[in-house]
């Protein structure tokens, strides 16, 4: 579950007017300008949907404060160069400023996770939304999670896909069969051992979640493997300071070509946010090409990528199990890069079934769910 975050405290200063948000040991003043923006007035915000009634780009960029009064603990009565005035609830600036802590923070891991942390029983987290709620809080800090007790009928993996999210129709349909057969057009359909790797870096945009879905596993090998960037790129970043930036910022062409699709893109193999933090990888050695550099240039990279994959190797990062019938994988497939083991066909069937996601549809239920969850305790 989810521990309670400390809200921001507000100072407010009448001469000259002004409203100070104190964080920890921080303080600084909030511009009219983001305050005149955030208006609650019921006649600038539509009452559902919390969109403005107004276009907030036109307001004058030299707006003032012309007075702050505070009215008591929770409430300050503004009132701006442009005429209009109101009593906020400092609850919700404070909620405003809090937005990005909704989501519990990434939590990078290695081979000694404890299993039982990603491990949830199917049958509960459709009936039961506070352990629906701790799935998804399991999800956004791992980057995955193992379902049991998944019904191994047929299509049942869009109902899971459906629970937490939005199934992305691909090429492959709206899901695949994973099974050996000589005529696949991906390796993944053979009984071969599988690489770490993360699914389609050719597409735009790549496919946000992965779902496999164990239906039949008659086979003593094809074991499942997972591993987390954000741990290995921590690691690569200390060894190879500058290689591990020219994977961040040089693009790389990534191809699929099969006899009816022909599918090309160009991006870095790290993936990292607004900020420049890292937030997984694009990774397929079966793909990809090395980028045109200098030739000193072109060594490094190829080092550091070399390293990449060595380290995505390493039994020290990496999660290896079995997946059972009505077992059930679901992963960031930029985070958290997955493989296989070989397996030998003819010692039984073993048959999954894939499907994808975008990326946002568990970070929305998490904070539907939150949203009921207050609704509740507030009615209570």
């Amino acid at each position: 579950m989810r521990k309670p975050t400390s809200r921001p405290e507000f100072v407010i200063h009448e001469q000259p007017p002004a409203v100070v948000v104190v964080d920890g040991q921080q303080s600084r003043e909030i511009s009219p300008l983001w305050l005149r923006e955030r208006t609650q007035a019921p006649d600038q915000l539509e009452p559902m949907t919390q969109q403005r009634l107004f276009d907030s780009h036109a307001i004058d960029a030299n707006l003032t404060l012309t007075q702050a009064t505070q009215v008591d603990e929770q409430h300050v009565a503004l009132a701006f160069s442009d005429g209009h005035r109101e009593t906020y609830d400092l609850r919700v600036l404070a909620e405003e400023l809090g937005e990005s802590e909704l989501f519990p923070a990434a939590e990078p891991w290695d081979a000694s996770l404890d299993q039982n942390k990603v491990r949830f029983d199917w049958t509960q987290v459709l009936d039961d939304p506070d352990v629906f709620r701790e799935s998804l809080d399991a999800y956004l800090r791992y980057g995955y999670l193992v379902l049991y007790k998944v019904p191994t009928d047929p299509e049942r993996i869009l109902q899971v896909g459906s629970h937490y999210g939005y199934v992305k129709e691909t090429n492959f349909g709206r899901y695949f069969e994973v099974y050996s057969r000589p005529s696949g057009n991906d390796l993944a359909y053979r009984s071969v051992a599988l690489g770490p790797h993360t699914d389609n870096p050719y597409r735009n945009p790549v496919p946000g979640i992965q779902l496999l879905h164990c239906l039949v596993n008659e086979t003593s090998g094809g074991l499942s493997t997972l591993v987390d960037s954000l741990k290995v790129l921590e690691r690569l970043r200390q060894e190879t300071p500058e290689g591990y930036e020219l994977l961040k910022h040089t693009p790389v062409r990534f191809r699929f070509v099969d006899a009816g699709t022909q599918l090309v893109t160009q991006r870095t193999m790290i993936q990292t946010d607004d900020d420049g933090r890292p937030t997984g990888v694009h990774y397929s050695p079966r793909l990809d090409g090395l980028p045109l550099l200098s030739d000193a240039e072109t060594r490094l990279f190829h080092r550091a990528r070399q390293r990449l994959g060595e380290l995505f190797a390493d039994p020290t990062y990496e999660v290896r199990f079995a997946l059972g019938a009505g077992e059930l994988m679901l992963f960031d497939n930029s985070r958290v890069l997955h493989g296989r083991t070989s397996y030998d066909s003819n010692e039984g069937q073993r048959h999954l079934q894939g499907c994808y996601l975008d990326t946002d549809g568990p970070r929305e239920r998490f904070a539907s769910l939150l949203k009921q969850h207050a609704s509740i305790e507030e009615v209570a």
